[in-house]
């Protein structure tokens, strides 16, 4: 299906954008404390959200 080089590329990209991704949110730590306070509620309420939905969902079909 995939090339020996496309995997070895797609592999080698996927590494690099993590690395990318952890060094910048690293450097902006300080501004994630400050300007998003509280979020870590909003997504609780999005779980509790998705969470209620699956209960619900499960007890219509029984």
């Amino acid at each position: 299906m995939f090339s020996t080089g496309q995997l070895i590329f797609a592999g080698l990209f996927v590494i690099a954008f993590i690395i990318v991704m952890i060094f910048s949110y690293r450097k902006d730590t300080r501004l994630h404390k400050k300007y998003y306070k509280g979020s870590i509620y909003v997504l609780i309420g999005f779980i509790v959200f998705i969470l209620l939905l699956f209960f619900i969902k499960t007890q219509l079909n029984h």
